[in-house]
């Protein structure tokens, strides 16, 4: 290996991190001189540009790093300019650091290597001999916001749609001085929002007006001149007509308090099973005494021990499968074989269906009918889809006109005759057998052969629900997550006989409703409800043989789950995990045993074990007390990975999924596993447990492991 470690500038190893980051689609620095007004001077701008359109956005790899180093050389040695400025091709600033090339790296010296050339290119831009200006016209994420960091001016576009530090979500720290610079900037509370809060809240981001009412950016100007009006602000900073006045950053005792306020929420919640979000703590609290050069260097020390971690191979693992594997479902049949859908039908009024109709109607934007038995559900289910209109456009995110196209769209009616013209037709009534079939079909005398009848089913067969209709070749499962409008996830059901036009056409209307979907084997329960049942099944169990149901919780906090098991019970509600349990006990009767303590539980109407103020409820614990063979923690965990790894093992073998990667996009989008474990499967490899059970792992070392 012949990348110097001890070189700390990070110059000698270029060659050698190129070699390893082959793929890299390089982002060139394409200089321009551009002439001030007020007679301000000349700037030398740098548009960063990787040649293609806003699909494929700007990252930094070895080659783009020397290509910016190389501009900024020339920059340095002019004489003849005022300021120097950084902005984005259309749409897109930057995105960060290139990752493709991230899992290739085997040695520390060379992520060692990696970390200090970013710093040591991107620092450039704040030591020149003349101010610099980062104008992020369009996407900021990571590297592109720590390359606007280190300028010493910002402006952004309001029009902007995203700025964020995602790398903890990822399994990294912002590396290339985010983590120095940012709470420098803006004060270690609202830096932590964008490093920690943002990334643990399912990676949210921030907008351009956001980002400025932070203080990421000294000025917003709009889209449409956001580049002229840009130059013009910078012109008037030079000559000294503007001061940019930023407010003073506590370093005393308010940032000490906001790092052990983030500390104790990241703790609860994650308790130590991602190091990512600690090693970030670590170096926002370090950051208010440390001199530039200790902070850079110690962001380059976390960086390389992060790179060199499953943990950040699981993380890349997880983004690969929600940014590729989601859009190319496998098993999907061909998109030109997908049937137009002009007019949808929903059956049933109630809140979820009520939910499917704004959904529809706001993405596929036609024509959306209700229909119930009972006039007073019909009007409330409608009025609640019109109220959530309201509702967005309360919040700026639909015109007025926008508003009342929807509106006009989602109606309702008594009888079925509705639906005659509709070309996807979806069930979302009490989830019983009879009742679905019955259902469906009272559909088949309404619309055509070709209509797709799709069922919201959470448990129940698809294949049985279309056994006696006319059609079932059309009939295919369509199974959203509750809330519908939040959760990506969407498990396409292919029953026995559903034939592959209307499985197309299923596909097509999930891509156009935003949703992440994947081909589910008609199976009890199908993939995420599977999967959290037994792993429900299993805590319960332990609960009724005596364990305290605040030890069977604790016991699951390694996962880092949103939420522990009792706490999503309630919110899923007890009654339809029962409904879900009875089904797989039908199934599988073996490994979903029935508790009768549970079934006591839902019998007495409690709708979860806690109260209002997160205390048990002491007629719960006294429901489910009685046990006389405790489990302690690590044997509550211990039994639960084992029945997971042996149900995935057997879901594998049943053929529910194509592959174990299906499993894990289930499990991030659909339940919320933590996307820095990668999802399940890696996480069960990497405890070992999968070896233990099933004598081998799920997944290859180096997939979403260290080679």
């Amino acid at each position: 290996m012949s990348t110097r470690a001890n070189d700390p500038a990070g110059t000698a190893g270029v060659t050698d991190l190129t070699g390893i980051f082959q793929d890299e689609l390089v982002t060139h620095a394409l200089v321009r001189d551009v002439r001030l007004p007020y007679g301000a001077g000349t700037l030398a701008l740098i548009t960063l540009d990787n040649g293609h359109d806003h699909t494929r956005p700007n990252t930094f790899g070895p080659k783009g790093l020397a290509e910016l180093d190389a501009a900024l050389d020339r920059i340095a040695a002019r004489d003849d300019i005022a300021a120097v400025g950084v902005t984005g091709k259309p749409f897109i600033f930057a995105v960060g650091a290139d990752l493709k090339g991230v899992p290739l790296i085997r040695a520390r010296e060379d992520a060692l290597a990696v970390a200090r050339l970013g710093h040591r290119v991107f620092r450039r831009l704040g030591e020149l001999h003349v101010p610099s200006f980062a104008y992020v016209n369009g996407a900021a994420m990571g590297g592109g916001v720590e390359i606007a960091l280190h300028c010493a001016y910002r402006t952004i576009s309001s029009g902007v749609p995203a700025v964020a530090l995602p790398e903890t979500f990822l399994g990294l720290v912002p590396g290339w001085g985010g983590t120095y610079l940012l709470p420098r900037l803006i004060g270690a509370e609202r830096a932590l929002t964008v490093i920690i809060d943002n990334p643990l809240a399912q990676n949210r981001m921030l907008n351009g007006r956001k980002a400025h009412d932070l203080g990421i950016a000294d000025a917003i100007f709009d889209s449409a001149d956001f580049l002229e009006e840009s130059l013009a602000w910078t012109a008037r900073v030079l000559t000294g007509e503007l001061t940019v006045e930023r407010p003073e950053v506590d370093t005393g005792a308010a940032w000490d308090e906001a790092v052990a306020r983030t500390r104790w929420n990241v703790e609860g919640r994650l308790h130590g099973a991602a190091p990512s979000f600690t090693r970030a703590l670590d170096l926002v609290a370090a950051a208010k005494d440390r001199t530039r050069d200790e902070g850079f260097a110690a962001e380059d020390e976390a960086l390389a021990d992060l790179i060199m971690s499953d943990e950040l191979r699981a993380g890349l693992y997880a983004f690969d499968l929600t940014q590729k594997r989601a859009k190319r479902p496998a098993g999907a049949p061909g998109k030109e074989l997908a049937r137009p859908v002009t007019k949808v039908g929903v059956v049933g009024a109630g809140l979820m269906a009520s939910q499917l109709a704004l959904l529809f109607a706001r993405r596929l934007e036609v024509p959306v009918v209700l229909t119930d038995l009972d006039r007073e559900r019909l009007d409330k289910g409608v009025a609640h889809a019109h109220g959530e209109i309201d509702a967005l456009l309360g919040k700026g995110r639909v015109s007025p006109d926008q508003a009342n196209r929807l509106k006009s769209l989602i109606t309702g009616s008594l009888s079925k005759d509705a639906f005659a013209g509709a070309d996807f037709v979806i069930e979302a009534v009490f989830e019983e057998m009879a009742v679905k079939q019955k259902v469906f079909a009272e559909l088949e005398e309404y619309v055509s052969g070709e209509c797709v009848l799709a069922t919201n089913t959470s448990s129940l067969s698809v294949t049985e629900m279309a056994s006696g209709l006319r059609h079932p070749e059309r009939v295919v499962g369509f199974h959203f997550f509750n809330p519908v409008a939040v959760l990506p996830l969407l498990e396409i059901v292919r029953g026995e006989r559903t034939d592959d036009a209307t499985l197309a056409t299923a596909f097509a209307a999930g891509r156009r409703l935003k949703k992440s979907c994947v081909l589910v084997k008609d199976a009890p329960a199908f993939v995420a409800n599977r999967i959290l049942l037994r792993l429900m099944a299993e805590i319960v169990q332990t609960v009724d043989e005596g364990t305290p149901i605040e030890v069977a919780e604790r016991a699951a906090a390694p996962l880092g789950l949103p939420m522990p098991p009792f706490v999503l019970m309630g919110l899923v509600g007890p009654a339809i995990a029962l409904h879900v349990n009875r089904t797989l006990h039908a199934a599988f009767p073996e490994r979903f045993p029935l508790s009768e303590k549970f079934a006591a539980f839902v019998a007495a109407g409690k709708g979860g074990v806690y109260r209002p103020d997160f205390t048990l409820d002491p007629e719960a614990v006294e429901i489910f007390g009685g046990g006389t063979s405790p489990s302690s923690e690590e044997q509550v965990l211990d039994r639960a990975l084992r029945a997971l790894a042996e149900e995935i093992r057997i879901m594998l073998d049943e053929g529910v999924v194509a592959a174990p990667q299906d499993i894990d996009l289930c499990m991030i989008l659909g339940a919320g596993w933590p996307f820095h474990l990668g999802g399940i499967t890696p996480y069960l490899d990497r405890t070992g447990i999968s070896e233990k059970v099933n004598g081998s792992r799920f997944l290859e070392p180096g997939v979403a492991s260290l080679p």
